[in-house]
């Protein structure tokens, strides 16, 4: 509940943030030129989303015929184990050739979503850690996370838009400031500090999503300490094979395989993999036992 209510105010403050800057440079107009614009591109990834992801990372469906491989029967099993318990159609499941142990949902809602899982996370798991993992990515499906992201990046990506707009107009002579002392290095000032205002929260915004899907996840899968288990493999396995994977997905996945220390934490997608085990164990009520790497 905390975490949903954070989401709401985040997105309220990443409102006020683009209504703020269209209002002082552009008025109404370019505020709404600049939110079309950014929408127009965002809804159409938003749409396409699980193609496109998909196609980047070379992934390939299970289907009946891929079956009677053990590990990817059994996969397959958890999966539609755990949608039956969500209550949502068994999403399409999708395997990538790679190493690096990691997964990630996408597509526009639960009848049409889809999970991909990686090799790396297929030799790593056992089958109650990667059922924490699977449930975690449904439960993704199930808060239509791709839907609050799309709206988060078009919001961010108007106040972007509207910047760099107004930048130009300054820069050239089409907005006069003569009338206000100083106004000319605080429009700069603005002019900077909007945008990364907006990134920083749509960050925050996928952190939130990150916790919300980690209780949904545990609570899918009956034991929180299935998915510590996995987290604390995953940030390992992470650490010890990097996934080749593109900035801009990388939110998508259940652990960031680009890591941030200190203040660059705050331009991570995820939260720190120490404190979303903590708060698992706490559901659980007990502490997690050091678990056996496979590196």
């Amino acid at each position: 509940m905390l975490n949903s209510v954070k989401s709401v105010v985040l997105l309220g403050a990443l409102t006020g943030v683009l209504l703020f800057l269209g209002r002082h440079f552009g008025g109404n107009a370019g505020l709404v030129i600049a939110f079309i614009l950014s929408l127009v591109m965002n809804v159409g990834s938003y749409w396409f989303s699980d193609k496109i992801v998909l196609s980047m990372y070379g992934a390939r469906e299970i289907t009946p015929d891929l079956l009677g491989q053990p590990r990817l029967r059994e996969v397959h099993e958890i999966i539609e184990a755990l949608a039956r318990r969500a209550g949502i159609p068994t999403p399409r499941l999708y395997i990538i050739e790679d190493p690096s142990p990691n997964a990630f949902a996408t597509g526009r809602n639960p009848s049409h979503a889809a999970v991909a899982v990686t090799t790396g996370i297929l030799d790593l798991m056992t089958p109650e850690e990667l059922s924490g993992v699977l449930g975690h990515e449904l439960t993704h499906v199930l808060h239509r996370d791709t839907l609050i992201s799309t709206i988060s990046a078009s919001i961010a990506g108007a106040i972007t838009m509207l910047a760099n707009m107004a930048q130009w107009a300054l820069i050239f002579g089409g907005r006069e400031r003569e009338e206000r002392e100083g106004g000319g290095i605080g429009d700069f000032m603005m002019l900077f500090l909007a945008p990364v205002a907006s990134f920083l929260i749509q960050m925050a915004i996928s952190r939130s999503r990150e916790f919300m899907a980690d209780e949904g996840g545990a609570k899918l899968c009956g034991n929180p300490l299935f998915l510590a288990h996995a987290l604390d493999k995953l940030e390992h396995g992470v650490a010890e094979i990097p996934m080749n994977a593109e900035p801009a997905t990388a939110h998508m996945f259940i652990l960031e395989p680009f890591k941030g220390q200190g203040i660059l934490s705050l331009f991570s997608t995820h939260p720190p993999t120490a404190e979303r085990i903590r708060r698992l164990e706490k559901m659980a009520g007990t502490q997690i036992l050091p678990v056996r790497h496979a590196f």
